[in-house]
């Protein structure tokens, strides 16, 4: 794929921010909790027993707390929506890295991230469908950045070029190369120490075809 533009350009940001302090505070402490359960693995049974029980009553304050499911739906579809909550970017989902991106001067889009134990395939590296999940959001925000439309994932092509390593900043780029009629041609890849570890060329349906541009 075309390389992309120098990250020392301007850059303006394309995915939400953290803004609320008490569950920015709650969300970075269940991502920690991930990572230290997975560290944690060959504790004693009695004492991942006390563990569990403490959780619980977290978990049971907040259920008893939430609003109804259809209600929290539609709320974080308000505003900023989905880039809240999704599982790439959203700094207020524990299980988001989150990855954060950035819009560039040429039509593409960077960012970077770094992955522990929780996003574990082969040991030490990164599972290959976390990696899928990465491009295909990566292209999907390239789309709304680009020239083009946006549209919906028709086909995402993957190539593993070598494993993607934890506990290394990893870059995701991305791009939209071209789009006639409802289709749309995105590309991107995840690179370390300027290394490609994972291609993708993406197929996107534009579902919107007929809207004013």
């Amino acid at each position: 794929m075309t390389s992309m533009a120098d990250p020392s350009e301007t850059q303006t940001p394309l995915t939400a921010l953290p803004e609320n302090a008490g569950v920015d505070a709650a969300v970075a402490a269940a991502r920690r909790v991930i990572e230290a359960l997975l560290h944690a693995g060959g504790n004693s049974a009695a004492e991942m027993v006390q563990v569990a029980e403490r959780l619980d009553q977290i978990s049971a304050h907040l259920a008893e707390h939430a609003p109804d499911r259809e209600e929290r739906l539609v709320d974080m579809w308000r505003g900023e929506g989905v880039t809240r909550h999704d599982p790439v970017t959203g700094p207020e989902n524990a299980i988001a890295p989150p990855l954060h991106l950035a819009g560039l001067p040429d039509g593409s889009v960077r960012g970077t991230v770094t992955l522990g134990l929780a996003y574990q395939g082969p040991p030490g590296s990164v599972h290959g469908g976390v990696s899928a999940l990465l491009l295909d959001h990566a292209l999907g925000v390239a789309n709304d950045w680009g020239p083009g439309p946006a549209g919906m994932t028709g086909t995402l092509t993957l190539r593993y070029h070598r494993v993607t390593p934890l506990f290394r900043e990893l870059t995701v780029v991305a791009r939209q190369v071209s789009f006639s009629g409802r289709k749309i041609k995105t590309t991107g890849e995840i690179t370390v120490d300027g290394e490609v570890c994972v291609s993708a060329d993406g197929l996107f349906i534009d579902a919107f075809i007929d809207r004013p541009r």
